[in-house]
């Protein structure tokens, strides 16, 4: 039993290791998080229902291997016993005190889909008991916190939240490629409960994984609202450097010198225009904002119009490059197209949600043939089905190509040798730069260089 203790009873029992927490869903939030709790000198179970997941980490290997400090860090845990995974949901529940939700969810048809959520909560329901608490980190629409998790707890346990057990909803706030490092050093932790008792309890909880801090919401939907409007706010903000990239490029004007100088005043922050929007987050978080206006009869406009840009970036980029193609006399037949970068951001391995996909097929129905190079990925199951070549190899990808896309901003791409790399391509040479990564002076003399945002230059 936890919660319900005094406040000097509980931090008692943290400070002797005596409180095991549960993680549900071992994937790029919830394993830093359980990292957290194990560097805080807890001990942790993981929960996955992926058994593939869960006999990595209990052979003391990390399914990420791309963040710093999380493969060295699973591998030392397992190794003293602190730290072991399984995939019986309601033992788990039984075994930990605390629980921690980080399971996925998404968008289908424009709907949030909870079924990831609603099985683990119905996992961590049956095994609840007097005195335990489950924190959802995994993002939600507002409500649902307060209804379906709540509902389904009391459901299968019978007991009451704020009575028997702690509720609360804290947003993971992480960045890939330093998740713990945002976890402990970065960023406050964000917490709120069904009840205020629900809130000081995981208060006092994350004061002991986050340095800077923890902000107490009123409710768990004002902690719910906050992680969606971080979401919503860089997709709006996306979505209007889109439009202003696009004026650039009729004005003949780079983009990206006009937003240097607008963001040396401290009120302008554009974000940087680009292919399209991915990953995980941003391009779904909305969907769960207006489908909560839509049922209280709200219609959030600028929201909904702002993923629809996004949503037409890949468009927006075939098109242009269909007219710079024409121009020059190529023909779809005839044309190679090697795409720089499949993954969703620059140096990490995860193409969740990529706009590479998209502009992947429309290259295809235009009848051009697509290669797509990316350091970090070696295979792709999507590409793969669509029969385009997947490749780590500058070389292949490019030899006898005539069109280059830069979709990714990988730090390996800004520091090619532009000048090489044409040497490789076949006439005529056209240089796509769909992220403002690529120097024009790095640039030789026998292209057509054209982007998102960028002048049309024929060097």
């Amino acid at each position: 039993m936890l919660f319900g203790l005094m406040d000097s009873e509980i931090l008692e029992k943290l400070n002797s290791g005596d409180v095991k927490i549960a993680v549900y869903g071992l994937g790029r939030v919830g394993l830093p998080l359980a990292v957290a709790w194990l560097r805080a000198g807890l001990r942790v179970l993981g929960v996955d229902v992926d058994e593939r997941i869960v006999k990595l980490i209990n052979s003391g290997i990390s399914p990420i291997f791309d963040e710093p400090m999380i493969p060295e860090s699973v591998k030392h845990y397992v190794s003293i016993g602190m730290f072991k995974a399984t995939t019986d949901l309601v033992e788990a529940s039984r075994i930990c005190e605390v629980k921690f939700v980080a399971v996925p969810t998404g968008i289908v048809d424009g709907k949030f889909n909870g079924v990831h959520l609603e099985k683990a909560l119905r996992g961590i329901g049956k095994g609840l008991k007097r005195g335990d608490a489950v924190c959802v980190e995994c993002t939600v629409p507002p409500m649902t916190t307060e209804t379906l998790v709540k509902s389904i707890l009391e459901g299968e346990s019978g007991l009451k939240v704020e009575e028997d057990f702690a509720l609360a909803f804290s947003p993971e706030r992480i960045y890939e490629g330093r998740a713990l490092e945002d976890l402990e050093v970065r960023y406050p932790k964000i917490v709120g409960g069904v009840g205020p008792k629900s809130t000081r309890f995981f208060s006092l909880l994350y004061r002991r994984i986050a340095k800077r801090g923890v902000i107490e919401m009123s409710s768990a939907r004002a902690a719910e609202l906050s992680k969606i409007f971080e979401g919503v706010y860089r997709d709006v903000n996306i979505a209007l450097v889109n439009e202003l990239a696009t004026l650039c490029s009729t004005y003949n004007v780079d983009f990206f010198e006009v937003r240097e100088a607008s963001n040396s005043q401290p009120f302008c922050h554009l974000h940087k225009p680009g292919v399209g929007v991915g990953g995980p987050c941003i391009p779904v978080y909305p969907y769960f904002l207006l489908e909560s206006a839509d049922r209280v009869g709200l219609r959030l406009e600028l929201t909904r119009l702002a993923r629809s840009i996004n949503e037409g970036m890949p468009l927006k980029t075939v098109s242009i490059l269909r007219e710079i193609m024409t121009e020059l006399g190529l023909t779809p037949s005839e044309t190679v197209v090697a795409i720089f970068g499949l993954a969703f951001r620059g140096n990490i391995a995860d193409s969740r949600g990529s706009p590479t996909y998209e502009i992947v097929k429309l290259l295809l129905h235009m009848g051009v043939k697509v290669v797509v190079h990316d350091p970090y990925i070696s295979f792709d199951s999507t590409l793969n089905s669509l029969g385009v070549t997947l490749t780590g190899s500058i070389e292949k990808a490019v030899e006898g190509c005539n069109v280059i896309i830069v979709a990714t901003d990988h730090d390996y791409y800004r520091v090619l040798d532009w000048r090489r790399v044409s040497d490789l391509m076949s006439s005529p040479k056209i240089i796509f730069d769909g992220r403002g990564i690529v120097e024009i002076s790095s640039l030789p003399s026998n292209v057509t260089f054209i982007g998102i945002g960028r002048p049309k230059i024929k060097l």
